[in-house]
């Protein structure tokens, strides 16, 4: 279950309980990131696509529902209360903290803790959320629930700050949840990227799994593509350096000794931290892919409806390019600004891939697609090498696709070109 890790401002400042005085026990050594589950070992018994239609159309408010990512297909989306209608990060002070905190009740980590995988005690985490108190709710899903906390650090050039963190904390009734705990600590331990979410460390005490991540204060990018208001609206610069970002971290991904297939790439597993550097996040579903790069693995077909490859989604068959394809739907997403699903459409357009690719590869009839709400304030030289990319990312064979590192350089170049000229933003010609 990824989430939305931002919490804005609230003025209110609820006195804080008591929490447990944090263990004096130093936390465990990092372990060897092989001790822990590999994914593919024991596969869940899941066969069916998590549908991110299911709340809504293709505008969200923060008043009315909340796209919470989800690792297990059996994840509902949850409809936000007015009480937690903020955490996506949609005030000028979000990067404020909802409570105070007091230091003492803390727990110490060393500054170098940024550079491996720790193990903290139970006690430390409960320390950390003020005993997972309610009102620290982050978001919820099928894994269990996701909370804000702090921790102590101790810096050699500041004394002491308080970090903000997000703590997963795994639901003891969740059998999906546990298999996909030990996947994203597994797989996590062995990542280290700018464009991947940072793990930074975890909790495996009797039934209580924890997992700790940096704090992204700016929440999903699914969040401000399709969030109602014009305060939301991400200019197109914003999103081509988000489409730069999540390009760069799947094509580390893929070209890894031994690649990892993301597998549930969409706009709700993409976090943005302060100045909207996107993070990966939400490695719960991924899976080891094949050496070669061109062959398949084969598994329970796992993901989101509207964003999975075709491929996948027919016979099991997974390759590398089958992430290419979600990016291809995500492409789309960053140019309309709707949904890759939504029932809320009309009928020829709820599916956004059926609706959209005839169109890319026209340039006439590109202008159709582009998100209103940009006012025509783009370079139209890129949209359409955009769309053009798009466009091949979703052909429907995986051969004919190009690999995340081609994603990823053709993207570079785009946004290169257009930070060392002036092209200025016109519109599509009919």
């Amino acid at each position: 279950m990824g989430i939305c890790w931002s919490r804005t401002s609230d003025k209110s400042n609820p006195t804080p309980v008591d929490p447990p005085p944090p263990s004096d026990a130093a936390p465990a050594s990092a372990p060897d990131p092989g001790s822990f589950f590999d994914p593919d070992a024991a596969p869940s018994s899941v066969g069916h696509l998590d549908d991110d239609t299911s709340f809504g159309g293709s505008n969200v408010s923060g008043s009315s529902w909340l796209s919470m990512a989800t690792t297990n297909l059996t994840t509902w989306i949850y409809q936000a209360s007015d009480a937690i209608a903020a955490i996506w990060g949609n005030g000028p002070d979000d990067n404020e903290f909802l409570v105070s905190v007091d230091d003492e009740a803390l727990p110490d980590v060393e500054s170098g803790s940024d550079s491996k995988l720790r193990a903290f005690t139970f006690e430390q985490m409960k320390a950390a959320t003020f005993n997972f108190r309610s009102n620290m709710v982050l978001g919820e899903g099928g894994f269990g629930k996701v909370y804000q906390g702090w921790l102590k650090e101790k810096v050699a050039s500041q004394g002491t700050r308080k970090r903000p963190i997000a703590v997963k904390r795994l639901d003891s009734k969740s059998k999906q949840g546990y298999r996909q705990w030990r996947t994203e600590v597994g797989f996590l331990a062995r990542l280290s990227h700018p464009n991947v979410v940072k793990l930074l460390g975890y909790c495996r005490e009797d039934k209580e799994h924890v997992i700790v991540y940096e704090f992204m204060k700016k929440g999903s990018l699914n969040y401000h593509l399709f969030g109602k208001g014009s305060d939301r609206v991400l200019s197109w610069e914003t999103r081509l350096k988000v489409l730069i970002g999540t390009a760069q971290g799947l094509a580390y991904l893929h070209t890894m000794e031994k690649p990892i297939i993301f597998r549930d790439f969409k706009t709700s597993n993409i976090l943005l931290d302060e100045s909207y550097t996107p993070k990966l996040s939400d490695f719960g579903l991924a899976k080891w892919g094949p050496a070669d790069g061109e062959s398949y693995v084969s598994g329970h077909v796992m993901g989101t409806i509207g964003y999975a490859a075709p491929e996948y989604v027919a016979t099991g068959n997974l390759y590398l390019k089958s992430d290419v394809y979600s990016f291809g739907v995500v492409l789309l997403e960053m140019l309309t600004g709707l949904r890759a699903c939504d029932r809320n459409r009309p009928i020829q357009q709820r599916n956004l891939v059926d609706w959209g690719r005839p169109f890319l590869s026209d340039r006439r009839k590109v202008r159709r697609l582009m998100d209103t709400r940009l006012e025509g304030k783009y370079p139209v030289k890129q949209i359409l090498q955009i769309a053009r990319l798009a466009a091949r990312c979703l052909q429907s064979e995986p051969r004919f696709r190009p690999s995340m590192k081609e994603v990823a350089e053709t993207l570079g170049k785009i946004g290169a070109r257009y930070n060392s000229t002036e092209d200025e933003p016109e519109a599509l010609s009919t």
